[in-house]
Protein backbone atom coordinates (compact mmCIF):
# COMPACT_ATOMS: atom_id res chain seq x y z
CA UNK A 1 0.00 0.00 0.00
CA UNK A 2 1.11 3.43 -0.91
CA UNK A 3 1.53 5.17 1.97
CA UNK A 4 -0.62 8.61 0.78
CA UNK A 5 -3.72 6.41 -1.33
CA UNK A 6 -7.61 6.53 -0.89
CA UNK A 7 -7.83 4.29 1.35
CA UNK A 8 -4.83 6.06 3.52
CA UNK A 9 -6.89 9.09 3.49
CA UNK A 10 -10.40 7.16 3.70
CA UNK A 11 -8.98 5.77 7.84
CA UNK A 12 -8.48 9.14 8.43
CA UNK A 13 -12.03 9.75 7.66
CA UNK A 14 -12.96 6.46 9.79
CA UNK A 15 -11.35 8.05 12.81
CA UNK A 16 -13.00 11.37 12.43
CA UNK A 17 -16.58 8.59 12.39
CA UNK A 18 -15.28 7.26 15.37
CA UNK A 19 -15.32 10.43 17.43
CA UNK A 20 -18.99 11.08 16.21
CA UNK A 21 -19.48 7.40 17.66
CA UNK A 22 -18.45 8.01 20.83
CA UNK A 23 -20.30 11.50 20.93
CA UNK A 24 -23.45 10.03 20.26
CA UNK A 25 -23.55 11.54 16.60
CA UNK A 26 -24.74 9.11 13.21
CA UNK A 27 -20.76 8.31 13.09
CA UNK A 28 -19.88 9.85 9.34
CA UNK A 29 -16.60 11.61 9.41
CA UNK A 30 -14.72 13.32 6.59
CA UNK A 31 -11.18 14.64 5.71
CA UNK A 32 -10.56 17.09 3.02
CA UNK A 33 -6.66 17.06 1.23
CA UNK A 34 -4.49 19.23 -0.77
CA UNK A 35 -1.17 17.89 -1.95
CA UNK A 36 -1.18 15.07 0.12
CA UNK A 37 -2.09 16.70 3.19
CA UNK A 38 -5.26 16.91 5.35
CA UNK A 39 -6.39 20.30 5.69
CA UNK A 40 -9.72 19.40 7.07
CA UNK A 41 -11.04 17.05 10.01
CA UNK A 42 -14.52 16.71 10.57
CA UNK A 43 -17.84 14.88 11.74
CA UNK A 44 -21.06 15.00 12.23
CA UNK A 45 -22.25 17.52 14.87
CA UNK A 46 -26.19 17.63 14.17
CA UNK A 47 -26.71 16.74 17.61
CA UNK A 48 -24.44 18.46 19.69
CA UNK A 49 -25.35 22.08 17.75
CA UNK A 50 -29.34 20.75 17.46
CA UNK A 51 -28.35 22.05 13.90
CA UNK A 52 -29.83 19.40 10.49
CA UNK A 53 -27.03 21.01 8.50
CA UNK A 54 -24.23 19.81 10.25
CA UNK A 55 -22.98 17.34 8.31
CA UNK A 56 -19.66 16.44 8.72
CA UNK A 57 -19.20 16.93 4.72
CA UNK A 58 -20.49 20.93 5.54
CA UNK A 59 -18.02 20.91 8.74
CA UNK A 60 -15.57 20.12 6.50
CA UNK A 61 -15.85 22.44 3.83
CA UNK A 62 -16.51 25.35 6.04
CA UNK A 63 -13.14 24.35 7.58
CA UNK A 64 -10.68 23.96 4.26
CA UNK A 65 -12.21 27.08 3.12
CA UNK A 66 -10.80 29.09 5.64
CA UNK A 67 -8.00 26.96 5.98
CA UNK A 68 -7.48 28.21 2.31
CA UNK A 69 -9.06 31.42 2.84
CA UNK A 70 -10.84 30.99 0.06
CA UNK A 71 -14.45 29.17 -0.88
CA UNK A 72 -13.24 26.99 -3.80
CA UNK A 73 -11.60 23.80 -3.45
CA UNK A 74 -10.76 22.51 -6.73
CA UNK A 75 -7.74 21.02 -6.35
CA UNK A 76 -8.90 18.77 -3.15
CA UNK A 77 -10.19 15.50 -2.44
CA UNK A 78 -13.21 14.84 0.12
CA UNK A 79 -12.92 11.72 1.69
CA UNK A 80 -16.16 10.62 3.43
CA UNK A 81 -16.99 7.17 4.85
CA UNK A 82 -20.85 7.41 4.18
CA UNK A 83 -21.96 8.88 0.66
CA UNK A 84 -22.83 12.20 0.78
CA UNK A 85 -26.90 13.28 0.68
CA UNK A 86 -27.96 15.75 -1.44
CA UNK A 87 -27.44 18.91 0.85
CA UNK A 88 -24.00 17.96 0.95
CA UNK A 89 -23.55 17.32 -2.26
CA UNK A 90 -25.03 20.52 -3.67
CA UNK A 91 -22.72 22.53 -1.21
CA UNK A 92 -19.85 20.37 -3.06
CA UNK A 93 -21.31 21.32 -6.04
CA UNK A 94 -20.60 25.28 -5.05
CA UNK A 95 -16.90 24.59 -3.60
CA UNK A 96 -15.94 23.16 -7.11
CA UNK A 97 -14.80 20.37 -5.40
CA UNK A 98 -12.23 18.50 -7.50
CA UNK A 99 -13.03 14.62 -6.35
CA UNK A 100 -14.70 13.21 -3.84
CA UNK A 101 -14.00 9.64 -2.57
CA UNK A 102 -16.38 7.66 -0.58
CA UNK A 103 -16.65 4.61 1.91
CA UNK A 104 -20.33 3.26 1.97
CA UNK A 105 -23.11 3.50 0.08
CA UNK A 106 -26.45 5.65 1.14
CA UNK A 107 -29.16 3.85 -0.88
CA UNK A 108 -32.18 5.73 0.31
CA UNK A 109 -30.96 9.22 0.70
CA UNK A 110 -27.52 9.35 -1.27
CA UNK A 111 -26.69 11.65 -3.84
CA UNK A 112 -26.34 9.22 -6.53
CA UNK A 113 -30.06 7.68 -6.13
CA UNK A 114 -31.57 11.07 -5.74
CA UNK A 115 -30.08 11.91 -9.11
CA UNK A 116 -28.39 15.88 -7.29
CA UNK A 117 -26.08 16.77 -10.00
CA UNK A 118 -22.08 17.70 -8.56
CA UNK A 119 -20.19 19.87 -10.48
CA UNK A 120 -19.27 18.68 -13.44
CA UNK A 121 -15.20 18.46 -13.25
CA UNK A 122 -15.62 16.67 -9.48
CA UNK A 123 -14.57 12.99 -9.92
CA UNK A 124 -15.94 10.38 -7.58
CA UNK A 125 -14.67 7.39 -6.35
CA UNK A 126 -16.65 5.03 -4.44
CA UNK A 127 -16.44 2.43 -2.46
CA UNK A 128 -13.17 2.79 -0.24
CA UNK A 129 -13.12 1.05 2.80
CA UNK A 130 -16.78 0.67 2.22
CA UNK A 131 -16.68 -2.48 4.72
CA UNK A 132 -15.36 -0.93 7.54
CA UNK A 133 -17.42 2.35 6.68
CA UNK A 134 -20.86 0.59 6.74
CA UNK A 135 -19.93 -1.53 9.75
CA UNK A 136 -19.66 1.55 12.34
CA UNK A 137 -22.71 2.66 11.02
CA UNK A 138 -24.88 -0.78 11.11
CA UNK A 139 -22.96 -0.70 14.88
CA UNK A 140 -24.16 2.84 15.71
CA UNK A 141 -27.95 2.10 14.58
CA UNK A 142 -28.15 -1.12 16.54
CA UNK A 143 -26.87 0.28 19.69
CA UNK A 144 -29.62 3.00 19.02
CA UNK A 145 -32.15 0.88 18.69
CA UNK A 146 -31.48 -1.34 21.76
CA UNK A 147 -31.66 1.64 23.69
CA UNK A 148 -35.06 3.23 22.93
Amino acid sequence: MKPFDDAYFMKKALQEAVYAFEKGEVPVGAVIVLNNQIIARAHNLTERLNDVTAHAEMQAFTSAADFLGGKYLKDCTLYVTLEPCQMCAGASYWTQIGKIVYGASEPKSGFTVLGTKLHPKTKVVSGVLEEECSAILKKFFIQKRNLN
